[in-house]
């Protein structure tokens, strides 16, 4: 029996006892090929990179952690160096965390606390996107919209105004180009906005490209430009949420190259150091860390293990080799081979309605019927079918509900180790499509 509360106590969970490359290996000596990075995107050089565990090894050797408000670290201070060399435009400052929903916080934090040392107190709302998922903290709650995690804590989440996600799939009309479509659903933020007081509006943010609550979604062309030009128009600060898919994911090193814009924050924690040790990140504007400097001199956020000695020393490793010649381009080949697998094989799927995604960050939306794209009924349960017979064949993916609404709808994010070939790309899609036709057979069964 055992004492851990884990988060789904009730799934049967195998013990992994070691990493190779692309597979987890349990204590019965069962191979799993990782079609999800370490479980949520994390692992991106997958489970046995010596540079990181050596890097560790001798870090710890050193010291492992001194507080970071008394003592500064050449592992801190050498990371924040590089990540701040290839930065997005404006982008100079690291603050440090521990994960990614501490990232979000401490930029929802920063950009109120800005505000108020500029002498605009009354700036304190913000405004995210609904089917968003940007932690589990209650700040990450509230900006995010996952409506079932939100659920049991809706009467203690702050006030946060939602507006349309960019979802072309299931939001663009017939009538509209894929441009217009974006500047449709990018002009809603300027009416919430105008709406809600264009001074009394602090922050917009949004997922460059989604995550997993409705499943890899990449913005269509033009919607962030317009989104970044509304926000410069009312002086609202842009904070672009990377912790999923930034740091070469989608083939670049921040996925907001692609869609040509900087933003105010970029946050980003699971391929800073591709889960050798927790870290997570929050990139600042200069003009927003000079108001605070010139102020009252302190950031009044933070957590204790904020630039923790040896998990800097861990992403040093891992930055270097993500920058390193030709890894990008090997995520761009890859990526590129492993959307074209997925179309050929689930493309004329009847029971497949998108395959969509940037990068090596990919998703697959299911659907009862391709014409009407009309969902399966949530009783018939067939994301948890599908994550138990991917299991049963040894892949690691991931299957979740709610795609449409938080509560109907599912889909599959299929993210590998940046490190994946095309050997393993042919594995993880040929499970993925045993899995999805087994468990659609068991769907079906249970609705008749």
């Amino acid at each position: 029996m055992s004492s851990v509360f884990h988060r789904i106590p009730k799934r049967n969970l195998p013990v992994a006892v070691k990493g190779e490359g692309m597979y987890i290996i349990d204590k019965d000596g069962k191979r799993y090929i990782d079609g999800y990075a370490g479980g949520a995107c994390v692992s991106c050089l997958g489970h046995s990179e010596e540079s990181v565990i050596e890097a560790v090894r001798e870090q710890i050797g050193k010291f492992a952690f001194f507080h970071s408000a008394m003592f500064t670290s050449e592992p801190l201070e050498e990371l924040a160096s590089i990540l701040t060399t290839d930065a997005p435009e404006g982008l100079t400052r690291v603050f440090f965390t521990n994960s990614g929903s501490e990232a979000v916080e401490s930029a929802v934090m920063m950009a109120r606390q800005y505000f108020v040392e500029i002498g605009q107190p009354q700036r304190k709302k913000v405004i995210g996107r609904r089917s968003s998922y940007h932690g589990a903290n209650l700040t990450a709650l509230s900006v995010g919209h996952q409506l079932s995690r939100r659920a049991p804590f809706e009467d203690i989440l702050a006030n946060v105004f939602h507006i349309s996600p960019c979802y072309e799939y299931r939001g663009r009309q017939e009538s509209e180009t894929v441009e217009q479509y974006g500047l449709r659903v990018a002009n809603e933020l300027e009416q919430a906005i105008l709406g809600l007081g264009p001074n009394t509006v602090m922050a917009f943010i949004a997922e460059t490209v989604t995550g997993t609550t409705n499943g890899a979604t990449p913005p269509v062309p033009g919607y962030f430009k317009r989104v970044k030009e509304i926000c410069d128009k009312y002086g609202v600060l842009l904070i672009l949420d990377e912790v999923f898919c930034g740091l070469g994911r989608t083939g670049t090193l921040h996925a907001c190259e692609q869609d040509g814009v900087a933003p105010d924050f970029l946050t980003f924690a699971k391929g800073i150091a591709a889960g050798y040790q927790p870290i997570g990140a929050t990139m600042v504007n200069e003009k927003i860390y000079q108001a605070i400097v010139s102020g009252s001199g302190t950031f009044k956020g933070g957590y204790t293990y904020s630039g923790h000695a040896t998990a800097c020393a861990a992403a040093i490793a891992v930055q270097k080799v993500l920058r390193g010649p030709g890894f990008l381009d090997h995520v761009k080949t890859t990526g590129n081979l492993l959307s074209a697998r997925l179309n050929e094989r689930f493309g004329q799927h009847p029971h497949v309605g998108d395959i969509r995604g940037r990068g090596m960050l990919m998703t697959v939306e299911l659907v009862e019927d391709r014409s009407t794209k009309a969902p399966f009924a949530a009783s018939q349960d067939l994301s948890s079918k599908i994550y138990q017979n991917a299991q049963a064949r040894g892949l690691i993916t991931h299957a979740l509900t709610g795609t449409i609404d938080g509560y109907v709808g599912d889909h599959v994010v299929i993210c590998p180790p940046l490190i994946v070939t095309s050997e393993n790309i042919d594995t993880i899609v040929e499970l993925l499509g045993e899995a999805i036709d087994a468990a659609v057979l068991e769907a079906r069964r249970k609705a008749a």
